[in-house]
């Protein structure tokens, strides 16, 4: 695993290591928990990789895997209104290529790392710990499925960490959801200062120190308005609505005035 690239070999997994594989032109990594025996548990919507629930599926959708008509007598389907699944490795990389998230990385190499999704400052619990986490909420569920909130890097990020984000209404743990917002957020916050000057060049790295300060700001191991939350306690809270996650919606266009 080089400085800046965390791929790695098959031989080198090890239960509880949190895993990734980037789909078409980088859109999107899918990420899920290693449990061993060539087995991944990752979170998906209703069976999807990555959804909103509005018309920017038909990008995200396209972008995803093709899927063979021949269902694999090793991947455990996804019930009904729940998105935790156990696919083998092979179905979860999907032809794609093996990464490994990493965790308790430096300040320094987290900025270098520009794309979230990649790492984090926090500290993993134990291998035995995480695989705990994963299988109990393979068999409970992780709650519904959020793009911006409640994703399949938020699952596998819980299940290294414990942590949970208590104010539902901020992001959630994910990387890759930061950098979504993150990047949009940075040029309009440097815009201010076409004011001050006009160098094209000064007004790009005072939106890139933004970006990468929001992102350093919003990682789970920085944020202060997070708990551990065992996961006999989370999937309590679920069922019981006191902790809720909806999925986005477009909201319906008022009808024209005639």
């Amino acid at each position: 695993m080089g400085l800046l690239s965390n791929r790695v070999d098959r031989e080198s997994l090890k239960p509880g290591d949190h895993i990734y594989s980037w789909r078409t032109a980088y859109i999107y990594a899918h990420h899920g928990i290693y449990v061993g025996d060539d087995k991944v548990i990752h979170f998906t919507r209703r069976g999807q990789e990555v959804g909103t629930g509005t018309v920017l599926d038909v990008i995200l959708v396209s972008s995803g895997p093709a899927r063979s008509q021949v269902p694999c007598s090793t991947c455990t389907p996804p019930e009904e209104g729940h998105g935790v699944v156990s696919s083998c490795l092979n179905c979860f990389l999907a032809g794609g290529v093996l990464y490994r998230f990493e965790y308790s990385v430096s300040p320094t190499l987290f900025i270098a790392k520009a794309r979230g999704g990649t790492c984090t400052l926090a500290v993993s619990d134990p291998d035995d710990v995480v695989v705990h986490r994963a299988n109990y909420l393979f068999n409970n569920g992780f709650g519904c499925y959020n793009v911006f909130k409640n994703n399949c890097e938020d699952f596998a990020i819980y299940c290294k960490t414990g942590l949970l984000v208590l104010d539902q209404r901020t992001m959630g743990q994910s990387g890759q959801a930061v950098s979504i917002i993150g990047g949009p957020l940075a040029a309009v916050l440097s815009t201010p200062l076409r004011l001050v000057t006009t160098n094209i060049y000064g007004m790009a790295a005072t939106a890139v120190g933004v970006y990468c300060a929001s992102r350093y700001a919003a990682d789970i191991g920085m944020r202060r308005d997070v708990m551990k939350v065992s996961v006999e306690d989370l999937t309590r809270r679920l069922a019981t609505g006191t902790l809720q996650v909806v999925e986005p919606s477009i909201q319906a266009l008022p009808p024209p005035i005639s």
